[in-house]
């Protein structure tokens, strides 16, 4: 076993690469799980609210405008061609500032849309970030493309624990939300410069190769839209609660989702890191053998993530109750509703990459905007008709709603399983259907009060 880890096979680097994924997410999450902590004695739930919106605005601005460069890279067998790779870190750069621009554009409008004033400087200080990820050196991606992410992931935690120690001295210092904004800036510089120095690769230098970038649009056409839609699928939950809910009730939900949403967050990462090499070098296509190795590993992923949120939907009331003050107390039945409504997304979660392994981008677009606009219907329905549990329930709905286009979409590459997705729908039904159970008169008292 251990000639086969150390070895280069695929899934001698599957395995190893995993393991420095989960630990790396684990380790991430428990600092930020610490920071989190720290930050709301230091500051009030109103803040929290303000950054969810915050943050909201900025990765939609980040996936409204993806290009799809790190998935070109994973995928294109041009990724570890210099000119590619320098044309790429030279789009990058360009829509780095672009985006920089457009949250002190929209920052105003946004404020008043939300009626929270101080949005209008929040956002241009958090969105000092988007300029500063646009110079993060391709490879970055070289290292995830060929399963290689040790030192990446020792250059993420050491950003994060950059980045927390300046949210939590700039809010001793500050007592306000500002403190967020600037420290999540100081993140992304402190990962910048920790890349530059610490990875080691060859450097980027400006470059606009028409070719490289002809292939770049090509693929990003589809990505570009499939990202606006992953952005209503993963986002848009927030986005339309900061109209329906206070900034208060916005920082609760906040809370809960940072918890609930854990192993969610981790099987994502994973899947968005390995499952593209999976795909593209061990095609279900080419042998029976592949298709098992395939099976094998959904199986364990879902198991893995589905028993972390398994846990979560039983212990998260008490789990608030230990670790924050009163203030907080109502996230512990929403997390309770989040992770039973979380559960069909972990169980379908890695198929979509089928066909991005294959290059087939525009077959995952129809499916993201399928799932994007069934869910975004469905949770604006719940939200007006029954209030926060119609919404979160809606984001659970729709993934069986779009499980047939999802299906459709896996087919040409044999990565469907209706036996697995079968299987863990019937036990996360009665594992997290006994959580509601028990937990029911703290979920009806807390959506009486949000």
């Amino acid at each position: 076993m251990k000639l086969a880890l150390n070895g280069q096979s695929l899934m001698a680097r599957v395995v190893r690469s995993t393991s420095w994924i989960l630990l790396g997410f684990g380790v991430g999450q428990v600092l930020r799980l610490a920071s989190n902590l720290l930050l709301t004695r230091l500051l009030f739930p109103e803040a929290f609210g303000l950054m969810a919106l915050v943050t909201v605005i900025i990765i939609g601005l980040s996936l409204f405008s993806d290009m799809g460069i790190s998935n070109a890279i994973a995928q294109n067998p041009r990724g570890d061609d210099p000119d590619f790779l320098d044309s790429a870190w030279t789009v990058q750069i360009c829509r780095g500032g672009l985006l920089w621009l457009l949250t002190g554009l929209l920052a105003v409008p946004v404020a008043a849309f939300y009626n929270a004033p101080e949005l209008a400087y929040c956002l241009p200080i958090a969105g000092f970030s988007l300029a500063l990820q646009g110079f993060t050196p391709t490879r970055v991606e070289t290292a995830y493309r060929h399963l290689l992410v040790g030192r990446v992931t020792a250059i993420n935690l050491a950003a994060q624990i950059c980045g927390i120690l300046s949210m939590v001295s700039l809010a001793i210092w500050m007592q306000s939300v500002v403190a967020l904004a600037i420290g999540s800036v100081l993140q992304e510089a402190a990962k910048l410069a920790l890349t530059h120095l610490a990875l080691p690769g060859r450097r980027n230098r400006p470059r606009w190769e028409p070719a490289a970038t002809h292939e770049l649009i090509g693929m990003g056409k589809w990505i570009f839209l499939s990202t606006a839609c992953f952005f209503l699928t993963t986002q848009g939950d927030r986005a339309i609660l900061g109209k329906h809910l206070t900034l208060e009730a916005m920082g609760i939900y906040n809370i809960a989702f940072f918890l609930a949403s854990f192993p969610m967050q981790m099987g994502q990462e994973v899947n968005q890191r390995l499952m593209i090499p999976v795909y593209r070098d061990k095609p279900a296509l080419h042998s029976d053998r592949n298709r098992k190795k395939q099976r094998q590993l959904r199986y364990a992923l879902t198991a893995a993530i589905l028993c972390m949120l398994w846990t979560m939907a039983w212990i998260g009331p008490w789990l608030v109750d230990l670790l924050y003050d009163d203030r907080y107390a109502m996230a512990g039945p929403v997390i309770v509703m989040l992770t039973t409504s979380l559960a069909p997304s972990i169980i379908v979660l890695t198929y979509d990459r089928a066909s991005l392994a294959a290059g087939d981008t525009k077959r995952f677009f129809f499916y993201t905007a399928t799932r994007a606009f069934v869910q975004t219907a469905l949770f604006l329905a719940g939200v007006t008709s029954f209030g926060l549990a119609g919404g979160i329930a809606a984001m659970g709905l729709a993934v069986v709603v779009s499980y047939p286009m999802l299906m459709r979409q896996t087919r040409p590459y044999r990565a469907q399983d209706p036996v697995h997705d079968l299987v863990f729908l019937s036990i996360s039904s009665v594992i997290c259907g006994g959580a509601l159970a028990y937990h029911w008169d703290g979920i009806g008292s807390t959506l009486g009060l949000l």
